[in-house]
């Protein structure tokens, strides 16, 4: 893999890229709560430190320069191309955006996204009428809409993985499954029985594969 140039030092890319993703997770989540704005801010907080690397300063790059172009005579680490770790550690030789960890996180990218706007459909729908989220992507998940975001993060890392990003990970998934549990909480609060029986038969972020479930 060869230098592309001036592959870093975009901080208007980074800025621009940062917005695009911390908006669109502020119009799913709505943070109300403390607990809901240092969810918000952990998730923001990996979107920004991933496209600072990506696109402003390659720390993990910068850190790893010496290991990498003693392993690797050929490669260029401070080419955008060498960003993409796990394809040069695996030896993909072909261009990285060809790669099977970058094709597998496309599809994992691109995934949440559509979990999540499938999600908010269905919740647009039931925040209008109260009444509980049973359909769409619910019916096979109690949590879509956590589901996605954390398809969408584990997407990025594959594609880029940084000294920052890989530890803020588990975190994240941490504060979004206790994010969720105290929304089931608030849930059969609201709804009783009708939500018990529900998380009864719908797993919280694993699908069962088979028949959908059904709510009388």
């Amino acid at each position: 893999m060869n230098s592309t140039g001036n592959a870093y030092g975009l901080w208007s890319l980074v800025i621009i890229n940062s917005l695009v993703f911390i908006i669109f997770a502020f119009s799913f989540t709505k943070p109300k709560t403390p607990r809901d704005w240092r969810s918000f801010s952990a998730f923001s907080a990996f979107i920004v430190a991933l496209f600072a690397e990506m696109y402003g300063f390659p720390l993990t790059i910068y850190l790893l320069s010496g290991w990498l172009q003693s392993r690797y005579p050929g490669l260029d680490p401070f080419s955008h191309d060498a960003g993409h770790l796990l394809e040069a550690l695996f030896g993909w030789r072909s261009h990285p955006h060809f790669g099977p960890f970058h094709l597998l996180s496309n599809i994992l990218i691109f995934g949440g996204f559509i979990l999540l706007a499938n999600s908010w459909k269905v919740l647009y729908k039931v925040q209008q009428t109260h009444t509980l989220a049973v359909a769409g992507p619910y019916a096979r998940i109690r949590h879509p809409q956590y589901a996605g975001f954390v398809l969408i993060m584990l997407g990025f890392l594959l594609q880029w993985p940084t000294v920052l990003t890989v530890p803020m990970f588990p975190v994240l998934v941490v504060m979004y499954v206790r994010l969720a549990r105290i929304e089931e909480r608030e849930v059969s609060a609201e709804f009783g029985d009708a939500y018990m029986r529900y998380a009864a038969d719908t797993p919280a972020f694993f699908p069962r594969y088979g028949s959908a479930t059904s709510q009388k």
